[in-house]
């Protein structure tokens, strides 16, 4: 007898098959043209997460689970590989990566599994480089973040947080100073990309997601200055017609009432 998980999920592929075979818009799509519309759910699970609306965590990684069905439909239409060949191929790569449960490995905490991972994902997939796996295509704060971690798991790291911050501290120094000497616009780019390197490795050094924590201050200003907007226009004025002070204040007013 089925277990509930395995109707639900027997239910999705049968809707898949159906799709494909009568639904004109989802006969048309091919793994190319699915690939910006799976990028732009991963981004709206991703505010779910952030806005920790579980509903629509829900609804999100339905969506996302649709389109791991999708590909994985078109694919065996091309006869390259079906869904099973997925979950078996993901189900084998965790038992090899966690060798600390389905092996001999002893390892004390979870930094230590990450390191085993790193490990053996570097000798499994035949990387030539540690770096090697890193997508080229991450969003630039995304890529320093796992470059850090992959380096992080081959030993090459800070031993504590305050040596990063030190760091923190000498780029931003540094950009001060080619900005002061205002001689190379190249050079002032060069140094604000270290100090955001050297942000993003002090913020894992102290278990804050850099990418998390500017989206909510994202998030946070344009609460700000829809208040703003709103205060102005209870004065029958547009935003265009007010002046920066008046602004400041409504945006002070704003954060007293913890927008």
């Amino acid at each position: 007898m089925q277990t509930s998980q395995e109707i639900a999920f027997t239910r999705l592929l049968k809707i898949m098959d159906e799709l494909r075979e009568q639904c004109p818009w989802d006969k048309k799509q091919t793994i190319e043209s699915l690939r910006h519309l799976t990028i732009e759910e991963t981004y709206e699970l991703s505010d779910a997460i952030i806005e920790n609306n579980m509903l629509d965590l829900k609804k999100e990684l339905g969506d996302i689970l649709l389109h791991i069905v999708f590909y994985s439909k078109i694919a065996d239409e091309k006869k390259e590989f079906n869904i099973t060949d997925v979950i078996n191929s993901l189900c084998d790569k965790m038992i090899m990566r966690h060798p600390h449960i389905y092996g001999d490995v002893k390892v004390d905490n979870a930094e230590q599994v990450k390191q085993n991972w790193e490990k053996i994902k570097l000798n499994q997939e035949g990387n030539k480089t540690v770096l090697g796996g890193v997508p080229k295509g991450l969003p630039a704060m995304i890529k320093a973040e796992r470059i850090q971690e992959k380096v992080r798991g081959v030993g090459f790291d800070w031993e504590n947080a305050e040596q990063v911050w030190q760091k923190v501290q000498e780029e931003m120094n540094e950009l001060n100073a080619e900005i002061t000497s205002k001689q190379s616009t190249e050079k002032t780019e060069e140094e604000f990309g270290d100090l955001l390197f050297a942000l993003i490795n002090y913020a894992r050094f102290i278990n804050i997601s850099p990418e998390t924590a500017l989206e909510k201050a994202n998030k946070k200003f344009i609460r700000r200055f829809n208040f703003i907007e709103d205060k102005i226009k209870e004065q029958g004025k547009s935003i265009t017609d007010s002046n920066l002070t008046e602004m400041d204040g409504f945006w002070n007013e704003a954060k007293k009432q913890g927008l």
